[in-house]
């Protein structure tokens, strides 16, 4: 092996070999990724296997290589789809118990997958913090299902974290639904008679409301039509008339008995068609046709989008558990404890200013409140005099609130990214003293290098300029309403490792603007930080390589036409005055606070003269 080599490298080599032979499945694309483990119908993704090779990452490796595997062997997604529940938590309880009978079928024939899956499982169940939980209600009902049907099936025993959530249902599941589960082993192998028998379980817990209509009798009702119909005798005219008058809609001809002007209605339009004539539309009416497709921008109806089915917009809290985001959280504390007195020491300027804005005149000659010193010479002069207090008056302070729209590219990962998450977090926090909503939401994509769009794409046959061709991933990480106190563990979420991909800002800005003029508050303020221009590399390998520059000049030029919403932006060594009437661009990611907190001091100075003189601003020409 050559010194540069890395060591992993067989390992992995090794490993991908091996789950497409338990896959059986030559063609298995199988690749290594810091991103979420996650399988498509001919690709596999499986957790980075790094230089060191340390023990725990082998076994997670290995682990869900084989449950992959063994699910891409043993699931049929036409069966799966066939008995699939309507409901949300029917389909987790399906999911999750599917899963468990594919592990279980390959533990059966290969023995030694159990002990790699059980390395996985006990990863998994450690990460969302399992072994702490308490009480069922704070367990997953799904993940605790599916662990019974494992261990029921193979008779090995949980994970520690794993086996708690386990426990903690057991006593419900089998007073419920033991019963259904006695039959367990032997269906096991059969996706279709255990889909059947995971349905039956869900009724028992109480969820069959979300099971929709039963497959196997709606198979049999298509069976039964079927038959009626060979029992015809085709010989028959008199049946071949009997035939046609049946097939004219049994349901309309119920209809017309019950409501004879229903049925002369039907006459009259029988004896139209017998003459030959078109029935004419009622006065001011026209024919009813599809509305044309909405565009995908309102800034730029040529800017196209190649699907929006992969798309999200989603609360940070929905991409992590709770017990991820309070550890992200305090690393995130941890890494900026020190610039922690810097900013808090201009939030507090910036606090100052804003309540010198709320509370800065007095209403004097008042009967009670704060004596006015100015006034007591009239009392030394005159003692009959009263005395004169004056009250602090509020002057019109508009509802404002503020959108801080933060670009989680792969290019801000590292120390740009912790202080744009701990400034976010200062200011946020400052400006809600004062009364004042704040908005902070991110913007990526869910996959490099076009992820399921351009699967799609691929798939579908090339079509020459698609657009956008990436997965969208539009993150709340604050809403204006929520309280900050509930939602100060999302920003955490910035340090996920795997987050940051690429940035289409455009879209983005699109979206932030589409949320603020929503809000009912008079004023509303984007900051947009950024450190570069939109870079696609799916999108831009197949449009004009100023597809999404474009798109972001032409949303910004919307944006502040419209001057709904007053937008500045921060570049972090990356000039925005290009693209931002408002803009400053910083050369050091230290200087962000600061160019952020003065920006939006600026703003809501009351002298017009101090708001012109703001920090780098770029003069419109």
């Amino acid at each position: 092996m050559k010194p540069t080599d890395n060591p992993a490298d067989p390992f992995k080599k090794a490993l991908a070999e091996a789950t497409r032979t338990m896959a059986d499945d030559p063609e298995l694309t199988v690749t290594y990724s810091v991103d979420p483990p996650g399988m498509t119908a001919d690709t596999m993704r499986l957790p980075q296997v790094s230089r060191r090779m340390t023990r725990d990452e082998v076994l997670i490796a290995r682990g869900t290589a084989d449950a992959f595997a063994l699910r891409h062997r043993h699931h049929d997604e036409g069966v799966a789809a066939k008995y699939a529940p309507q409901g949300p938590m029917a389909r987790d309880l399906m999911e999750a118990m599917e899963t468990a009978r594919c592990e279980a079928v390959g533990a059966r024939a290969m023995p030694g997958t159990a002990g790699n899956i059980d390395a996985r499982i006990g990863a998994e169940a450690e990460r969302r913090g399992y072994g702490q939980i308490r009480a069922a209600q704070d367990a997953p009902l799904a993940q605790a299902a599916g662990y019974l049907v494992r261990h029921l099936a193979t008779g090995r025993a949980m994970p520690p974290g794993a086996a708690n959530v386990m426990d903690l249902w057991r006593p419900f599941i089998e007073e419920q639904a033991g019963g259904t589960l006695d039959h367990l082993s032997e269906v096991l192998a059969d996706q279709a008679g255990f889909a059947r028998l995971a349905r039956q379980v869900i009724r028992d817990l109480g969820y069959g409301d979300q099971l929709g209509d039963d497959p196997d009798e709606a198979e049999d009702d298509e069976g039964g039509d079927e038959g009626q119909e060979d029992q015809e005798s085709p010989d028959s005219e008199e049946g071949d008339d009997q035939s046609e008058e049946a097939d004219a809609s049994p349901e309309r001809s119920q209809d017309q008995e019950d409501d004879p002007s229903q049925a002369e209605v039907a006459m009259d339009d029988m004896a139209e068609a017998e003459d030959g004539e078109e029935a004419e539309m009622p006065d001011g009416e026209a024919p009813l046709e599809p509305p044309p497709p909405a565009p995908h921008s309102d800034a730029d109806p040529n800017y196209t989008v190649y699907t929006t089915d992969f798309d999200e917009e989603i609360r940070a809290e929905d991409l992590a558990e709770p017990a991820e985001l309070a550890r992200l959280r305090a690393y995130l504390d941890q890494q900026l404890d020190p610039l922690k007195g810097a900013v808090g020491r201009l939030a507090n300027k910036l606090q100052r200013r804003l309540q010198a804005q709320q509370n800065r005149s007095w209403e004097f000659d008042r009967e009670e409140g704060i004596l006015d010193a100015g006034r007591l010479a009239r009392v030394v002069a005159n003692p009959t005099t009263p005395l004169s207090f004056k009250v602090e008056k509020d002057t019109e302070f508009r509802d404002t609130v503020v959108t801080l729209l933060l670009d989680n590219s792969g290019s801000m990962r590292g120390r740009p990214i912790s202080i744009a998450a701990i400034s976010a977090d200062v200011l946020a926090r400052t400006l809600e003293r004062c009364q004042v909503k704040v908005e902070i939401l991110g913007f990526t994509t869910r996959a490099w290098k076009g992820g399921q769009a351009r699967e799609r794409w691929l798939a579908a046959g090339r079509a020459s300029q698609p657009g956008r061709l990436n997965d969208l991933r539009h993150i709340v990480y604050k809403a204006a309403d929520a309280p900050w106190r509930r939602v100060r563990a999302n920003l955490g979420l910035m340090m996920k490792e795997g987050l940051l991909k690429e940035n289409i800002d455009g879209e983005a800005l699109e979206w932030a603007h589409r949320r603020m003029i929503g809000r009912p508050e008079v004023r509303k303020i984007l900051m947009v930080i950024s450190d570069g221009a939109p870079v696609d590399d799916s999108t831009l390998s197949v449009n004009p390589a100023n597809y999404l520059e474009k798109h972001l000049r032409d949303v910004i030029a919307m944006v502040e036409r419209r001057r709904a919403v007053e937008l500045i932006a921060i570049g972090i060594g990356h000039d925005v005055t290009r693209y931002y009437q408002r803009a400053v661009t910083i050369t050091d990611v230290e200087q962000l606070a600061g160019a952020m907190t003065e920006q939006l001091a600026s703003l809501f100075d009351s002298d017009p003269r101090a708001r012109a003189r703001m920090v780098g601003i770029r003069k419109a020409g």
